[in-house]
């Protein structure tokens, strides 16, 4: 690697120092590895970036961490050090400053250029620069990054400032490390270390663009305001007496500042009339412009990026209800329907453009507007909030702060503002920013997970949420609301978790309760809630062996995080499904319930409004091959959930529910346009031929971005024999955009259900891309599903939880290339909820 200049003010020069740039690097363990582990040679080639799991496991080291029971064989790599060594060429010209840059350090790490010690660094959620130019040398550098044990260095940490109460068996709270990394009830212990971001050297002159905050908001006439904040760094040396020409520009319009030296940077406002505003997806289009920033006279240098003009708001105001939570764009209200992100791989470096931008594909094809950014992962990468950008996905984004008391002393407070300071200014560049959130659950876990005895009056982390990083929001990004955390009521006097009040997690479903308990629930807003249900079939099995395969096997119990986990799964069928008898009817019973505890609790929600104002699910995505809360397995199969979702989260809902009166049909109506046409209402039998035993034909009207209720006839809403019928609500129209919506009496152990072999056929005609599975039925068949993975891993189907009357059809859509048609038509890939009853 060689950097030349020969100018008095050179442009500057980039050295990259990853693999990518052509630097070769080294790993090595640099403490004794415990009995029985050997690498066989005394350095292992490394990529940089990356981490040491992945570089053992290129390098044919170590076997796969997710498989088996692999995790706690490859623990020892959590408790010991490592360095990373590279050789790189400098050849030094006028330039003034040589800079080290560090994106990413994971997590404690001495540098060393030269054989001296640079600095020493303690927070993977932050980036580095240091000033080198007293230890390079003409010719070859050496430079040397030892990381310390995570789990070792986690421990001593701990020692120094004093135990707190965390969740899972590390104190992972008293690191500036990605919580997760330590494992979490869905999440692999794996923590690790390496230099899991960019690495280069800069040599510049004169001034340098060390930040840029482009504030983008919207004007009550339709004029774009661009804020725009830049700060210089100036080298020090004889042109630090000097200034700066700044130009900045945006759709067209542009503006120059000159800046001296003493000002350390500057300010700028452009107004951009009749600006095309982003929305989010569901309101409108997502409008982005590029913003231009560029230095020069006194160095040079250029910062781009693209904004989106919008205001934001997140209205938390009293009322008789209590208090609401309800986000408004462009002053326009938005009902979110959103999902909690984690990291989408727990080998963070193998993340890329392509597989994040699929899995936020995901939640928009399930027609979800919000994803929240979880405290207990890590501020992510630019290509996932520019796809946010881009697809009009709001971004609740955390701090990283969860489950946890943390210390507010030293040596974490300045790190943490370090960090904070560097994520608002980075992250406020893009228009999907909704929210800031100070932590997830810890004020909640004040006052009522028993943390006040252990703590003993000693710092939790109360100042960060209340004072410092408000104040940090206030100060950088003061367009975005900051909320403390979340539960939170937005009260002094308020239980932090009161569902009357702000937002709601809803942890006693699953943990406690059976779902139905969800309509106990009148959440003004829930930010968690969800039910678990183990991944695809296909990517469960490639890493669970045991046999014979079964829901208490040593391995399957592995990738079963949440305490209790599968006996959560069993005893949360309840009424709602039989006990399955074999592993195929297990997997398929809990996926199914899964989805239907998750779409009641959601449909229950969103028959709410305006009361309720949003449900953001837990969780979307899973880090690795896990029965889970995911909406979407680690492989990226759709779960039945997902279907789900897409059905629960759909512009336009109907909805039948219980009220006062009896049984209702409740519609939600979130699109632009007034909802206005016939639905017909059924009572029918589940039974062969599905005689309709009442019928009614219903005019409903709800204007745009509302919701009504229609009580249903008694004639429907009365059935003769619960056991043996159930109510169909469909539009007439189906230029209405309803999805039929189903009631029934009882639930499906006591629900006469006919036997699938007899009344459901299937046929299949191959396509360019894969096949086509028609599917009709003569009697009323639940849920039915297919699960092509079962045949290709690789295979997918277009949709899910397919219910028909008699008389009904449907047709999968199923891509994939090793597709056995055969297969495709038959148990276990093809299911429905009638043959767990009749099985």
């Amino acid at each position: 690697m060689t950097v030349t200049t020969t100018n008095l003010l050179p442009a500057p020069a980039v050295a990259d120092l990853t693999s990518a740039g052509g630097s070769r690097w080294e790993l090595r363990p640099t403490t004794e590895l415990p009995p029985g582990v050997a690498l066989g040679a005394e350095a292992v080639p490394a990529v940089v970036p990356g981490e040491v799991h992945t570089d053992l496991l290129r390098a044919g080291l170590i076997p796969d961490p997710f498989d088996g029971n692999n995790e706690a064989a490859l623990a020892w790599i959590g408790l010991t050090d490592w360095q990373y060594r590279t050789i790189f060429t400098f050849h030094n010209g006028q330039h003034a400053r040589h800079d080290l840059v560090a994106d990413g350090l994971d997590t404690a790490a001495t540098i060393r250029l030269n054989g001296k010690v640079v600095a020493s660094t303690a927070n993977q959620h932050r980036s580095y620069r240091f000033d080198v130019r007293e230890f390079l040398v003409q010719g070859e550098n050496e430079l040397v990054i030892d990381f310390r044990a995570p789990v070792t260095f986690a421990r001593e940490q701990e020692e120094l400032i004093g135990a707190r109460p965390q969740v899972n068996h590390h104190p992972f709270n008293a690191v500036r490390k990605m919580a997760c990394n330590f494992g979490w009830d869905w999440g692999i212990d794996i923590a690790g270390a390496g230099i899991w971001k960019a690495l280069r050297l800069e040599s510049w002159s004169g001034a340098r663009i060390a930040s840029v905050r482009p504030l983008a908001t919207l004007d009550g006439d339709g004029t774009g305001r661009l804020e725009t904040h830049v700060e210089l760094e100036w080298d020090g040396g004889t042109s630090a007496a000097g200034t700066a020409e700044l130009s900045i520009s945006v759709a067209g319009v542009e503006t120059s500042l000159t800046v001296g030296s003493a000002d350390g940077g500057a300010s700028a406002v452009l107004l951009v009339p009749d600006v095309a505003p982003w929305w989010p997806r569901g309101h409108g289009d997502q409008a982005l412009h590029e913003v231009r920033v560029e230095l020069a006279n006194a160095g040079s240098g250029r910062w781009a990026a693209q904004v989106g003009f919008r205001t934001i708001e997140v209205r938390t105001d009293a009322d008789n209800d209590g208090t609401n939570f309800q986000f408004r764009v462009n002053g326009v209200d938005v009902y979110i329907r959103g999902a909690n992100w984690i990291p989408d791989d727990a080998l963070v470096t193998r993340i890329t453009r392509a597989s994040v931008e699929a899995s936020i594909r995901d939640a928009a094809d399930a027609g979800m507007n919000l994803l929240r950014v979880w405290g207990g992962g890590m501020y992510e990468s630019e290509d996932f909030y520019d796809v946010c950008d881009e697809l009009g996905i709001l971004v609740w984004q955390d701090f990283l702060f969860a489950c946890a008391a943390y210390s507010e002393e030293e040596p974490l407070r300045s790190e943490v503002i370090a960090e904070a300071r560097e994520a608002v200014t980075r992250l406020s560049t893009h228009a999907s920013l909704a929210l800031w959130n100070g932590c997830n659950e810890n004020i909640w876990g004040w006052v009522e997970w028993g943390w006040q005895v252990p703590l003993a009056g000693r710092t939790w982390g109360e100042g960060y949420y209340r004072e410092i990083l408000p104040e940090i929001v206030g100060e950088l990004d003061p367009r975005t609301r900051y909320s403390a955390g979340s539960p939170f009521s937005y009260g002094d006097h308020m239980h932090p978790n009161d569902p009357r009040h702000g937002t709601t997690h809803i942890w006693d479903v699953w943990n406690e309760k059976d779902y139905s308990h969800y309509a106990s629930y009148q959440p003004r807003f829930a930010s968690e809630f969800g039910f678990q249900g183990p991944p695809a079939w296909s990517t469960l099995t490639s890493v669970v062996h045991d046999e014979p395969l079964a829901p208490y096997g040593r391995q399957m119990l592995v990738h079963q995080k949440a305490d209790q986990g599968n006996l959560k799964l069993e005893r949360g069928l309840g009424e709602h499904l039989p006990q399955p008898g074999s592993i195929e009817d297990w997997h398929w019973a809990t996926q199914l319930n899964q989805a239907r505890a998750m779409a009641f609790g959601i449909e229950h929600f969103r028959s709410l409004f305006p009361l309720n104002q949003g449900a953001v699910m837990w969780q979307l995505n899973d880090s690795w091959p896990v029965v889970s809360w995911a909406a979407v397995d680690s492989h990226g199969i759709r779960k039945p959930l997902w279907h789900a979702l897409k059905h629960a989260y759909a512009p336009r809902l109907a909805t039948v529910q219980p009220r006062e009166g009896g049984l209702a049909v409740v519609l939600h109506n979130d699109t632009d346009l007034p909802l206005a046409g016939e639905l017909r209402l059924r009572r029918a039998s589940t039974g062969d031929g599905g005689e309709v035993l009442a019928e009614v034909l219903l005019k409903v009207s709800v204007p745009a971005r509302d919701a009504a209720t229609y009580q249903l006839p008694v004639g429907i809403a009365e059935p003769a024999d619960a056991t043996a019928e159930f109510i169909e609500v469909s539009a007439v129209d189906d230029g209405l955009g309803l999805a039929p919506a189903y009631g029934y009496f009882v639930e499906d152990t006591a629900l006469t259900l006919a036997d699938p072999a007899r009344v459901l056929t299937a046929s299949a005609v191959r396509t360019d891309d894969g096949v086509d599975v028609t599917v009709r039925a003569t009697a009323l068949v639940k849920d039915i599903a297919l699960f092509p993975d079962r045949v290709d891993p690789r295979a997918g189907v277009d949709s899910g939880l397919v219910t028909l009357a008699a008389g009904a059809g449907h047709t999968f859509r199923i891509t994939g290339e090793k597709l056995n048609v055969e297969a495709l038509l038959a148990a276990p890939v093809l299911r429905c909820a009638n043959d767990l009853v009749q099985g």
